[in-house]
């Protein structure tokens, strides 16, 4: 395999939640006082990155903590409504069968990742690092290295988002991004990442050549 250690995202990358985040954006935005969505802006929406979507919704940095629990306990609360992508069971055991350790790091909770995953893929994942911040995952990848002892050069991140690729970056970490997530493909091959991936079938493929 070309890396030792996978770090994946969670939702938009191996869960299909971005249907629910949509149904409940308006109830959220009403809860805590930010611009409400129309339908026809979420294709705009998905082509910015964290920073520019807390601009757009004029979001301060203090509320943010706030509306990620919030988001982390409706999640736990509708859970039947989340998905894994199909292929994820397969790719998460062609991976681990192949001695690469996998890691998770993600802002939903890692009771919410668990029950998704099911115990069997949960597992299978070595090292969980959950509950994290917008922008707080280039030091949570950083400690997935140290946890693992694995130089950053040997490991990937794979994520559906520019703050993920940015953060992957910031921690010297290869990305891969897959285009069936949140952030609308065009933006995330724009930022120039190290792999891509067009179905989840590719991601054992494309990492064993």
């Amino acid at each position: 395999m070309r890396y030792k250690l996978v770090i994946f995202d969670f939702d938009g990358t191996l869960a299909d939640s971005f249907p629910w985040f949509c149904r409940i954006l308006n109830e959220v935005a009403d809860r805590y006082g930010f611009r409400r969505t129309e339908s026809h802006e979420i294709d705009a929406l998905r082509t910015m990155g964290g920073r520019d979507l807390m601009r757009h919704f004029s979001i301060p940095a203090w509320k943010m903590p706030f509306i990620a629990n919030y988001i982390r306990k409706r999640k736990s609360q509708e859970l039947d409504q989340t998905r894994l992508f199909d292929g994820v069971d397969r790719t998460l055991r062609e991976l681990s069968d192949a001695g690469v350790a996998l890691a998770l790091v993600t802002s939903n909770s890692e009771p919410n990742a668990r029950a998704i995953l099911g115990a069997e893929n949960a597992n299978l994942i070595r090292t969980y690092e959950c509950g994290v911040s917008m922008f707080g995952k280039a030091s949570r990848f950083r400690r997935v290295l140290r946890r693992t002892g694995t130089p950053a050069a040997d490991a990937i991140c794979i994520g559906d988002e520019i703050r993920d690729l940015e953060a992957a970056r910031k921690a010297a970490i290869a990305f891969g991004a897959v285009v069936w997530g949140y952030t609308a493909p065009e933006a995330l091959i724009a930022q120039t990442p190290a792999m891509v991936f067009r179905a989840v079938g590719e991601i054992a493929e494309k990492l064993a050549r």
